[in-house]
């Protein structure tokens, strides 16, 4: 193996994870071979248009993970290790009032952040930190236990954090360096064997199966791996075909007849475990858990802060035609009626009623036609002047991010129980930049990234034309 820079070792990393998973869940790989026909038959329909939010080569390779740790100082250490692959915090996401179910996690995604880097491996992690300081679900004698418990175990040694550490200053590692990395990383997120405290899980349980996952074992691992399709609606129809228990809808927007926009997500239920408790006795055998699950997402195009505030208020709309829609009457078919009313169906539209982000480029043969000769561009146009006469083209950006209520709508899913929470409680203050203080780095938002991403693009084809362009 020759040296590796900090692309090639995070493409490393997502495969070596992938491949672990897959002999650990094994109908993961089912969910990656459906994934992969139903892409390849997407793209032999669409031709080109099936590209339009990315390559079918990235599209195939794209995964994300997901994974759990219990403190603040489990969570500075996984961004050094994710730092090492060039993956970076974005995001802050609460999934604490998100769901019905009690879900006592805070969360960000580590993921490249510059767009030729993502172009080359868009591998990301979604993180979540048990929200262990919560009195709305951990009393004070059980916050104390699990202080204890989380702060004496290791979930990432000395020299895998010291690896990291070379890897993310110098922006790669020498082949020996960067096996070993990759190795120890890999290895951070196998599933223990170790026996698990029966009494102790079953505790944590009786809160929140997440709070179990994360707090009642002594290790971290891989709570799924999604892979990402073109039509997700035709996965789940064949993941069911197959015979393969899927949760009961799709999260996220549901499917209309416009613009694919932001995340839709599903999974198939978790499935049982074989894991070796032990008891109060000493003693020690089998048992089942349901945790871990295998989901998959569909990418759409990212929504600026405008977008998102049409976006909530369009859920919220939908959640109160519910309640009054006749019996029978499904989340998505009320949600699509919504989206119909509300958005527009083109990204043309979409870009010029500033709902998205987009970068723009330029259309040659539209500023040479015979129209544009008798009224050249000069000094100052504005961009919805030349979208509209064909000049600017939008080509949207992709969403590369998660929705709170999305993720937590998949956890909740794979919950056998609902768990309990004390709402006589006030909930410990968490954001993003609390969040940034925990990781030891800024938490980026995401929303700058993408304009920053279309600024760049608007920037470019200004300087192309020699003009000024107003939005």
């Amino acid at each position: 193996m020759t040296a590796l820079e900090t692309w090639e070792l995070r493409a490393e990393f997502a495969r070596r994870l992938s491949a672990m998973y897959g002999r650990e869940v094994p109908a993961y790989n089912t969910l990656v071979e459906v994934s992969t026909e139903v892409n390849e038959a997407y793209a032999a329909k669409h031709g080109a248009e099936a590209e339009r939010l990315g390559s079918i080569a990235r599209v195939t390779a794209e995964r994300h993970g997901a994974i759990r740790v219990g403190s603040p100082k489990e969570m500075a250490q996984v961004a050094r290790v994710f730092a090492a692959f060039g993956m970076y915090p974005v995001g802050f996401y609460d999934l604490r009032d998100a769901s019905s179910s009690s879900v006592p996690v805070v969360s960000t995604a580590f993921r490249p952040i510059d767009g030729a880097e993502l172009a080359k491996n868009p591998f990301r992690v979604f993180t979540s930190m048990l929200a262990a300081e919560d009195p709305r679900f951990f009393d004070q004698e059980l916050r104390a236990e699990l202080a204890a418990f989380i702060g004496a175990r290791q979930l990432f040694g000395e020299e895998l954090l010291t690896l990291a550490d070379k890897a993310a200053a110098d922006g790669g590692l020498p082949a020996d360096d960067a096996d070993r990395l990759l190795e120890l990383a890999t290895a951070a997120f196998e599933l223990s064997g170790d026996p698990v405290d029966y009494e102790w899980y079953k505790k944590l349980e009786a809160v929140s199966a997440v709070a179990s996952d994360i707090g009642g074992v002594s290790t971290t691992h891989i709570n799924h791996l999604t892979p990402r399709v073109l039509d997700i609606d035709e996965l789940y129809k064949r993941m069911q075909d197959r015979g393969i228990s899927m949760i009961d809808e799709i999260q996220g927007p549901p499917r209309w007849d416009g613009p694919d926009l932001l995340l839709r997500q599903t999974s198939f239920r978790a499935l049982g475990e074989n894991r070796v408790f032990r008891y109060a006795d000493g003693s020690t055998s089998e048992g089942e858990l349901r945790v871990r699950f295998g989901e998959v997402e569909a990418r759409g195009m990212a929504l600026t802060v405008a977008g998102r505030d049409l976006y909530d208020r369009m859920v919220a709309e939908t959640d109160a035609r519910l309640v009054v829609a006749p019996a029978g009457t499904t989340r998505v078919e009320v949600a699509a009626g919504v989206w119909a009313e509300n958005l527009p169906r083109t990204e043309k539209e979409l870009a010029l009623q500033g709902l998205a982000f987009f970068t723009y480029r330029l259309d040659d043969a539209a500023l040479d036609s015979a129209s544009l000769q008798s009224a050249p561009l000069a000094g100052t146009a504005s961009l919805a002047g030349l979208v509209e006469a064909g000049i600017a083209v939008p080509e949207p950006i992709v969403y590369e991010d998660f929705l709170p209520r999305s993720a937590a709508g998949i956890f909740q899913s794979n919950l056998t129980e609902e768990g309990s929470k004390d709402e006589a409680q006030l909930g410990t203050s968490y954001d993003i930049h609390r969040m940034s203080e925990i990781v030891g780095s800024e938490v980026h938002d995401p929303n700058d990234l993408y304009q920053r991403q279309q600024d760049a693009s608007i920037a470019a084809l200004a300087h192309r034309l020699n003009i000024t362009i107003t939005h």
